[in-house]
């Protein structure tokens, strides 16, 4: 399985801001938007990643507010990215090394998407369930064996 069964799925629904955005308004948008994250654009090139983990980390850094920064003194300015071509196994160990829970999928420098741990997991679960049901329908269907005679 590929990132772009996954994208073909899910849909490639993106929510983006620039560096140069309040990080209040970049909150208020995943707050009102139910996101995890938002990809980061300068000119349409990707120059990093807000997650709730890099929000949580600047609010604590400067005194339990957002108060006037920046998105980009708290993004990650080099997150992984993968591709539509990648595997879906090579994906999961990427983002587990790094407790990534967001990845960008990334055609040559265009952005296709972003893809979850949960879009992961989902995945895998789906694609497991699939297999079982094969495997029970398999062995539903599988002829009895006739008794030898002698």
């Amino acid at each position: 399985m590929k990132v772009s069964d996954i994208l073909r799925v899910k849909g490639n629904t993106l929510f983006t801001v620039t560096a140069d955005e309040p990080l209040a308004k970049a909150v208020e948008i995943m707050a009102e938007k139910d996101i995890g994250s938002l990809v980061v654009m300068d000119h349409g090139d990707l120059v990093g990643m807000l997650t709730f983990r890099e929000v949580i980390q600047a609010v604590v850094k400067n005194g339990g507010t957002v108060g006037t920064m920046l998105v980009r003194t708290a993004m990650d300015d080099a997150p992984l990215t993968c591709t539509l071509e990648t595997e879906m196994d090579e994906v999961r160990r990427m983002m587990l090394n790094r407790h990534a829970r967001y990845m960008p999928v990334m055609d040559k420098k265009m952005l296709m998407g972003v893809v979850s741990f949960y879009d992961v997991a989902k995945a895998v679960v789906d694609s497991q369930n699939f297999e079982n049901k094969m495997l029970k329908a398999y062995i539903r269907d599988w002829p009895e064996e006739k008794e030898a005679t002698p």
